[in-house]
């Protein structure tokens, strides 16, 4: 365990974009290149790899070789190829029964499948794969471990647990295969699509829960409860030499559930890793790097919302890893490997069941009184990786872009990485509860979704309440089906009468820690940083001018701190000078009566 947390000191928890890349327009290709060798002519040398994993695929001849293995992990199969092999599976097999758990945005089915011995309610382990559709090294992988699980002795691994398995979580980017698709992944031969019909990328859309994908697997963690959650993914960044990376929300400093976290740091990683070595695979914690131009320039930890499946995992006390497989390692490689880790987890959640069971429960129980809201990267390296495993690379002057661009050469070197970590710039003190108005019902059938507890006034009540008010707030640019939006904030002690109906969210719940980061403003990932609310920040009803300036004139002449604030604006903005109606406006949401709508949000917070 010693070496193993020397090798894998400071890796990174932040998962970055998916596949990271924008995807580019599938125009026709010079006519001396054909399209099938366009994708892969431009990636770097293949490092040389061989691996007692390789015994895991099966003959060609087989009547259970999946539809990766039969072609030679050259391609990876279709959904409705993927259907209707796991339905000859389940014929096959007591082990295994399928389920359908969701649709997609295009009407497609949401399948699992379940693997299991039966004899009563077992912790379950639930993997999913293509959530980004394009890194589908899982779907493969699952169903060989599924067939060896169902027909070739490896069902003792279903003594203490039961597999739930996800093949394809966002199906209908599956479907849009493309070669453009992930060009700096080394197969298949045809990618999905990142992002969902509605071009959500699905791991940001935990918190929000906007695409029915999003709020299917929602309502399975829901029902499952799982004792692990592992979701399948294949890095972006830069060549190295390891090919199976993985990690989890916090890993040493910034999880929020500690024991959950010290788990998987304490028994999860080391014994994968160890598994991964056994098999020939080159494991770690997956690297974020500060700069992928100069990966030398170090990797970050930092800590994660719950927008993305880990730290989604880390805010409601469910043990997640994400695997992040090599782009540049061939997809028979990372399929391999990935098969061995999941094996590796299912094995070790059924020998762990009780432990993480108590940890999760110990997880739930906490009530922390702040939450980090906003970061920044620490100015000195919180520590060093002595002998990382990277790969050489040159630069050259590109015709293209004009500037200097990395060639990787293909040659494996060690570098001395520095880990960066992040220090607090923001931290909320977390307030007793939150009042939610009626009339907002997307925010309260989001609580609802998540299983986060409340309960509704029966008659108004008056009480004591922080107010906020948005001070200058910008549109952002879209994504993931929102306009994000960001804004300075201002606290105001009031006294409200609140109606009937309004929604009490306490935050002494088990999930209280995901409705802070759901309802307060300052998070990262509250509603209100998503846009939630675009009634707040249209302007209030107005006047005609012949009323409204004579009202002005009187706030002036009666308020001298008004005044000054006004003739200072005048001195230091010539152009709102000369702008009759900016004045007016200005003066006018002084008023202590202005629009109750206008740049206040609609969620209040409980005194204490």
């Amino acid at each position: 365990m010693v070496e193993w947390m020397r090798t894998c000191l400071g890796a990174a928890v932040l998962c970055l974009a998916g596949s990271g890349m924008a995807q580019p327009l599938a125009r026709a290709p010079m006519p001396d290149m054909p399209v099938s060798d366009m994708p892969m002519s431009a990636l770097p040398p293949a490092l040389p790899w061989s691996g007692a994993s390789e015994a895991l695929v099966v003959d060609r001849d087989d009547p259970w070789i999946t539809p990766a293995e039969r072609a030679g992990f050259a391609t990876s199969p279709r959904y409705g190829e993927v259907q209707a092999w796991l339905k000859r599976l389940d014929a096959a097999s007591p082990l295994i029964s399928l389920e359908i758990f969701g649709r997609t945005g295009e009407g497609r089915d949401m399948l699992l499948v379940r693997a299991s011995k039966g004899g009563g309610a077992k912790p379950v382990v639930l993997v999913q794969a293509g959530i980004h559709a394009g890194e589908i090294d899982g779907k493969d992988a699952g169903l060989m471990l599924l067939r060896d699980i169902a027909l070739r002795g490896k069902d003792g691994l279903l003594d203490k647990v039961d597999l739930v398995f996800v093949p394809v979580y966002n199906i209908d980017g599956h479907e849009k295969a493309s070669r453009w698709n992930f060009p700096a992944l080394r197969g298949p031969a045809e990618k999905g699509y990142v992002g969902n019909s509605r071009n959500i990328n699905l791991n940001r859309d935990y918190a929000k829960a906007d695409a029915p994908e999003s709020r299917a697997m929602i309502g399975l963690l829901r029902r499952l409860d799982p004792i692990l959650y592992v979701d399948c993914h294949v890095s972006d960044g830069f060549d190295m030499q390891y090919d199976i990376t993985f990690t989890y929300a916090g890993w040493d400093r910034y999880a929020y559930h500690r024991f959950t976290a010290d788990w998987l740091q304490q028994r999860f990683g080391p014994i994968v890793t160890a598994a991964l070595e056994q098999a020939g695979h080159v494991p770690t914690l997956y690297p974020s790097p500060i700069d992928t131009r100069d990966p030398t320039k170090g990797i970050r930890q930092a800590p994660e919302g719950p927008r993305y499946s880990t730290g989604y995992g880390d805010f409601i006390g469910v043990p997640t890893v994400l695997v992040e497989n090599h782009m540049l390692k061939p997809y028979r490689q990372r399929v391999l490997g990935t098969y061995i880790l999941l094996e590796a987890a299912l094995g070790l959640a059924g020998q762990d069941a009780g432990v993480i069971a108590n940890a999760k429960a110990s997880d739930l129980a906490t009530r922390p009184t702040e939450m980090l809201t906003r970061w920044r990267p620490a100015p000195e390296p919180i520590g060093w990786i002595d002998q990382f495993k990277g790969v050489a690379f040159d630069t050259y002057v590109s015709p293209a872009s004009g500037r200097r661009e990395q060639v990787w050469l293909g040659r494996p070197t060690n570098w001395r990485m520095p880990v960066i970590g992040q220090e607090p710039v923001e931290t909320v003190r977390l307030p007793k509860a939150w009042w939610i108005p009626v009339e907002q019902a997307d925010v309260i059938d989001r609580l609802t979704l998540h299983g986060i507890r409340y309960d509704r006034l029966d008659a108004p009540l008056t009480l004591p309440l922080d107010r906020v008010r948005l001070v200058n707030p910008q549109l952002m640019p879209a994504r993931d089906a929102r306009i994000p939006l960001t804004t300075t904030l201002q606290h105001e002690d009031v006294t409200e009468t609140l109606p009937a109906g309004t929604v009490r969210v306490p935050f002494d719940q088990p999930l209280g820690l995901l409705a802070a980061a759901l309802l307060e403003p300052e998070s990262q990932d509250s509603f209100l940083a998503w846009g939630f609310f675009p009634e707040i920040l249209a302007a209030p009803p107005g006047a005609e001018d012949f009323v409204r300036a004579p009202i002005a004139d009187a706030l002036l002449a009666a308020d001298p701190r008004m005044k000054k604030a006004f003739e200072a604006k005048l001195a230091a903005d010539p152009a709102f000078a000369a702008d009759g109606d900016a004045r007016l406006d200005w003066l006018m949401q002084q008023r202590f009566d202005r629009s109750p709508y206008h740049h206040l949000y609609p969620i209040r917070r409980e005194r204490d």
